[in-house]
């Protein structure tokens, strides 16, 4: 049996007749760019967060990027963040004219180690993006007791943990704003790119919503240089739609990693650990093994698809050359970087695939 690390149409046929409806009223009314049906979304959204604005536009970046706009982050600024992430969340503090300053991680969490964010700060520091990597949240109680003190903004990204919880509340609803990703392969995801902003600051969103459109308040009268960063009607529809499963493939979820661990242990490979402040949504089920790389093309061999999030770790990536950090400078990250792997994860993965990974997995380990 052959198990793909995605499957995006056994996600979306059920639910195909729904969407193709809704495409079709965004045709019906015209509503291509921004809109109604991104409002609707957008109100739905910041409803299922627990916040009292979410803003629709292009993409998981461009969140990053207008939630730090929105704040001033600027040239001459830092923002502290973590090395191993997708390289937008660098990207977007770069997009700024700032600095990402690094600090290592929890070497169990694989999230922001709160412990070293003092050591971190600067006077030119002006905000953190914790990650909420692979579905669960960052220890945000310590990361937000440390900028308030120091009157520093904290970002979310929350680009992979639609729907986690940190002791209770909802990713995206804890620091100042939010970031998510809404792109295909995401627990939430659109027909094509689109991010969201979260936020309970009126006056960050009101910023937001000028940036997201070219810098105008109202219809050709720009008031700051800005961007096109709309999000697009269809987006919204389709989202729309699928916000209302996004639940019961959360659950999926986690049951699916609850049995991957059941049948896991054991073995000589280190199992996602679960924080205890966090219900995490398993984005990702990332595992630690030695020889990652010949046990996944073994897996492949085998018809099992597993990948890599991520190889390389953003501060060792030639675009941030210009950091002068090198191999040593954030040791659990590095660690962690040479020998994670991911295993198929999605809310219709079926017993008879999950146990077929394992049993695979299982002969890869043993003929090692």
């Amino acid at each position: 049996m052959n198990v793909p690390f995605l499957d995006l149409k056994a996600h979306h046929d059920p639910l195909r007749a729904e969407i193709t409806a809704a495409i079709n009223e965004v045709i019906d009314q015209n509503a291509f760019a921004g809109g109604p049906f991104v409002t609707k979304f957008e109100e739905d959204f910041a409803k299922y967060c627990k916040t009292k604005h979410a803003l629709g536009v292009a993409n998981g970046t461009d969140a990053l990027w207008f939630a730090l706009l929105g704040y001033g982050v600027g040239p001459g600024d830092e923002v502290i963040t973590v090395p191993n992430s997708f390289i937008a969340t660098a990207e977007a503090i770069s997009f700024c004219g700032a600095t990402p300053v690094f600090v290592d991680i929890d070497p169990k969490t694989y999230t922001m180690n709160p412990a070293l964010i003092e050591a971190a700060i600067t006077p030119k520091t002006k905000a953190i993006i914790p990650v909420h990597l692979y579905g669960q949240t960052a220890d945000m109680d310590p990361i937000m007791e440390i900028a308030r003190r120091r009157g520093l903004k904290v970002i979310e990204d929350a680009c992979q943990a639609h729907g986690a919880l940190y002791k209770g509340r909802p990713a995206g609803s804890i620091g100042d704003a939010g970031a998510f990703s809404f792109y295909p392969g995401k627990n939430l995801g659109a027909w094509g790119e689109a991010g969201g902003i979260t936020t309970n600051d009126s006056a960050l969103n009101d910023r937001m919503k000028t940036l997201r459109d070219h810098g105008q308040e109202k219809k050709y009268f720009h008031s700051v240089v800005g961007w096109n960063g709309r999000m697009d009607g269809i987006q919204g529809a389709v989202l729309k739609v699928k916000l209302k499963t996004l639940e019961k493939g959360n659950e999926a979820r986690r049951a699916h990693a609850k049995r991957y661990t059941e049948l896991l242990s054991g073995l000589d490979i280190v199992l996602p650990t679960v924080a205890d402040y966090s219900v995490p949504v398993f984005h990702l089920f990332v595992i630690r093994a030695k020889n990652r790389d010949a046990i996944i093309a073994e897996m492949s061999k085998r018809g099992v698809s597993c990948l890599i999030h991520y190889p390389k770790p953003i501060h060792l990536q030639k675009a941030y050359d210009f950091l002068g950090l090198k191999p040593g400078s954030f040791p659990v990250t590095e660690s962690t970087s040479a020998d994670l792997l991911s295993l198929p994860m999605y809310p219709e993965l079926t017993d008879q695939q999950l146990e077929t990974v394992v049993r695979e997995l299982r002969a890869v380990l043993g003929s090692q």
